[in-house]
């Protein structure tokens, strides 16, 4: 029982090092996308290791990724944007290659939902480049 449960923490580290890894590429390659991988990575860290946990989260990346998102469940409209015509692309393939109009039904639910979710329940902040009315 040890051992199995020693075996499963081990898998999400490793899951959560190769997302990390893939989030730090997709700061490059804007094909890539950065804060759903970056929370996937969180996400195994806390279920892999307490200690990966409080190192990921005290990492410079974390904070100027997805804290804002946790903490304030706010993202940049280019943060929304990205992730939507990702997980788009990611929901078309089964969607056209399926044949059951049942898992067709099913997608675009999820589909559905999801625009639902991202546009009334995340709210949308200005991004780093936006520029702020104020006085001036």
């Amino acid at each position: 029982m040890f051992i199995q449960r020693s075996i499963v923490k081990f898998i999400y580290i490793i899951i959560g090092l190769i997302a990390l890894g893939l989030g730090v590429v997709g700061i490059v390659l804007p094909i890539v996308p950065t804060t759903p991988l970056l929370l996937l990575a969180s996400f195994c860290f806390m279920k892999g290791s307490k200690r990966f946990e409080i190192w990921f989260k005290g990492t410079n990346l974390y904070k100027r990724h997805l804290e804002t998102f946790v903490r304030e469940k706010s993202m940049t409209l280019k943060q929304k944007v990205t992730l939507m015509l990702f997980s788009d692309a990611m929901i078309a393939i089964p969607l056209f290659l399926h044949d059951s109009y049942i898992v067709k039904i099913v997608l675009v639910l999820i589909i559905i939902y999801k625009y639902y979710y991202f546009i009334f329940k995340i709210k949308t902040v200005p991004g780093k480049n936006a520029k702020v009315k104020g006085n001036q």
